[in-house]
């Protein structure tokens, strides 16, 4: 019996110990959300403005050409997977992962560049092609970060070694859900943002002439764009993973308190026990001495 006490009394201190560092990584969790979702919000108005240029650049679609707008014959598709460096987040890396495998009918016409230690073993050890893997950016992208992997990106494209660039990423909808996303990077068509623009109530086009070249600016523009997207897919997977990591350990703490509280009632109850016995066997003792 007493040894019995003895290991409820360790497996309480065990879990406690465990309970305090899933609430610490919950706090540290939270405060970086926040900082992530003030990122998102500072891109937002650089982005807004750029993309307002593209959509007014839209409006000459027949008369612009560019690399970057021309669809080919799709032989080879680049998958720009965005996953963590770190576990401990819930299904966060799983549900991307997920989403990129399902896409992808046939390994070899399909390659890969990782962002996050997560996605880069999950693909390698599984045959995937990853011609390149960025790691130690996942929780704190930076637009420099971004740009790396956009030059990347677009090297492959105009190079002709991809016909096609996919962005994986989770977006970030609340602290309790994210969603796994899977968007056409390259080519860019501009339906998409003739689409946009119609949708926009009181949109009126703009007649304007642009120097040097239409292509010159769209050249110029288009970069900047793919860049702008792939830094908001790292903000938004940032905010995502700490959402979900606390989530996760917000989870874990309260189901360590439970198990704190089960543990207490058996302790409680075995101590009882043995109270119970030695009294007994004290009784016992004096009756037998009369």
């Amino acid at each position: 019996m007493a040894e019995n006490i003895r290991d409820i009394k360790r497996r309480i201190k065990s879990v406690n110990s465990t309970k305090q560092i899933t609430h610490a990584m919950e706090l540290v969790a939270s405060s970086k959300l926040r900082k992530a979702r003030m990122k998102a919000e500072a891109r937002k108005a650089y982005f807004d403005t750029m993309l307002s240029s593209m959509r007014e650049m839209a409006a000459q679609a027949g008369k612009v050409k560019s690399v970057y707008l021309q669809e080919r014959e799709v032989k080879k598709t680049l998958y720009v997977v965005i996953t963590a460096d770190r576990g401990l987040a819930g299904g966060y890396n799983a549900n991307v992962i997920k989403s990129v495998t399902n896409a992808i009918t046939d390994k070899e016409k399909a390659c890969l560049v990782t962002l996050g230690t997560k996605g880069r073993d999950y693909f390698r050890k599984r045959g995937y092609e990853v011609i390149k893997d960025f790691t130690g950016m996942s929780e704190q992208p930076t637009y420099a970060n971004a740009s790396e992997v956009g030059k990347q990106i677009m090297e492959m494209y105009v190079s002709g070694e991809v016909d096609e660039v996919v962005l994986a990423y989770t977006e970030f909808v609340s602290t309790i859900t994210q969603k796994a996303n899977n968007i056409k990077l390259l080519p860019i068509s501009p339906h998409e943002f003739d689409e946009e623009k119609k949708t926009e109530e009181g949109f009126i086009p703009l007649i304007m002439t642009y120097e040097p070249s239409p292509e010159a600016l769209l050249d110029y523009l288009i970069p900047k764009y793919i860049w702008n997207t792939v830094y908001g897919a790292m903000i938004e997977g940032s905010a995502s993973e700490q959402g979900a990591r606390r989530m996760a350990m917000e989870t874990a703490t309260e189901n360590a308190n439970e198990m704190i509280d089960v543990l207490t009632l058996h302790y409680n109850r075995a101590r009882q026990a043995q109270i119970t016995q030695e009294l007994t066997e004290i009784i016992g003792g004096a009756e037998a001495l009369k």
